[in-house]
């Protein structure tokens, strides 16, 4: 039998998409909870060039970075696949999951760790963004399709920790009338069981990226 194990952070978005790959091939696991100011030396053997999670050990070989750990569950477990066949459509699904971390994740992340004017700036950089996503989804229930697949679990991050921003800051970045399809997207794909049932509790993600948000600001100020 192989033995899976998964070195993560209760917190990390990125670590939540191996979580979910795992979850939709049904592959057994062991959880392996990192602290970063505290790594342990298994940590540092297995990823020694970042030195970062999520790293993924099958077998006593360690995978690391989020989107090659996806790309080699999908290689070594092929049924409940999530990636298609077709070679532009696979292709696409990587562009969009890329899109993600790329260009959606920073714009966010600089609307949420800002305020006043540079805050509403960033608020229309993000939305631009997300319309390409709005687009994307045209016709489709998933970015795969029909089914959850690679871009959607690489984008899933979306459907949880951005209510936790809102939350936050009180900013509105996906507005049902303003984007319909990605705010039916969001519900759907947070209401997979698979998804649902493995989010970090809310409450502590709240306080968590308070805390973030308040350090971020503080260093922004005019000293």
């Amino acid at each position: 039998m192989a033995e899976v194990k998964l070195f993560r952070t209760w917190s990390s978005p990125f670590s939540l998409r191996i979580v979910w790959a795992l979850k939709l091939k049904d592959v057994q696991y062991d959880t392996i909870f990192e602290d970063l100011s505290n790594k342990s030396p298994l940590l540092l053997q297995y990823n020694p060039v970042h030195k970062k999670i999520p790293v993924l050990v099958h077998n006593g070989k360690a995978v690391a970075e989020s989107f090659v750990i996806l790309e080699y569950i999908e290689e070594t477990w092929k049924h409940n696949p999530f990636l298609s066949e077709d070679p532009h459509e696979r292709a696409a699904a990587r562009f969009w999951a890329k899109f993600g971390d790329e260009k959606v994740l920073p714009s966010i992340w600089d609307a949420f760790i800002s305020q006043g004017k540079e805050q509403e700036e960033g608020i229309v950089k993000a939305k631009d963004n997300l319309k390409y996503l709005e687009e994307e989804l045209k016709g489709k229930t998933f970015f795969g399709g029909d089914h959850i697949g690679f871009a959607d679990i690489a984008l899933g991050w979306l459907t949880e920790y951005l209510d936790v921003f809102e939350e936050v800051t009180s900013m509105k970045l996906i507005a049902e009338d303003e984007l319909p399809l990605l705010s039916k997207w969001k519900k759907i794909f947070a209401d997979a069981p698979m998804i649902k049932e493995n989010w970090p509790p809310r409450d502590k993600l709240v306080t968590k990226f308070q805390a973030l948000r308040e350090a971020s600001l503080l260093k922004k100020v005019p000293k």
